[in-house]
């Protein structure tokens, strides 16, 4: 298998003060052009639970980037899994952490606070329903880099059904 290059553009929204970044503002696009290879990327871990099947997206490296909701069958998961490869790589990025933020238009990535006070994100589909979620992340930086790994890692990801 080859290596195919890739460019991908981000916009990135800061706002920033004398102590720090403090909020997301003023639009930016920062642009990457890396190989990624056909093989050996993340990879899509599909398990059966209790009440259907459902998956967690993992980077070579086994850690969970983001997990989906239940599905009732392997077919319907599937298409939540072709969802996020479709999606991911195309949808805007709504920060409803910023007060006044813009509502974007699905696809979309939602970051927003958790009670807890760390930053999540979700990915909605064009229809609107949530193909994923990541966990919580005590900086901002460290839910980019969330993103932009399944941003990565999708497109390319396999399939690999986890027996029970």
């Amino acid at each position: 298998m080859g290596k195919e290059y890739t460019k991908i553009c981000i916009k990135i929204y800061t706002k920033i003060n004398g102590n720090g970044i403090i909020g997301m503002e003023n639009n930016e696009t920062h642009c990457y052009d890396y190989y990624r290879r056909r093989t050996n990327m993340g990879k899509f871990v599909v398990t059966e639970v209790k009440t259907g099947v459902k998956f967690n997206l993992k980077a070579n490296n086994g850690q969970v980037i983001c997990t989906s909701q239940v599905y009732k069958t392997f077919e319907t998961c599937k298409k939540g899994i072709n969802s996020i490869k479709k999606n991911a790589p195309i949808a805007a990025v709504e920060d409803q952490t910023v007060e006044g933020f813009e509502v974007k238009k699905n696809p979309k990535w939602e970051i927003y606070t958790d009670k807890a006070g760390e930053f999540r994100f979700r990915l909605k589909a064009r229809n609107g329903q949530i193909i994923c979620a990541g966990e919580g992340y005590k900086q901002m930086s460290g839910l980019k880099n969330g993103m932009e790994s399944i941003i990565k890692n999708a497109p390319d990801a396999e399939i690999v059904k986890e027996e029970a």
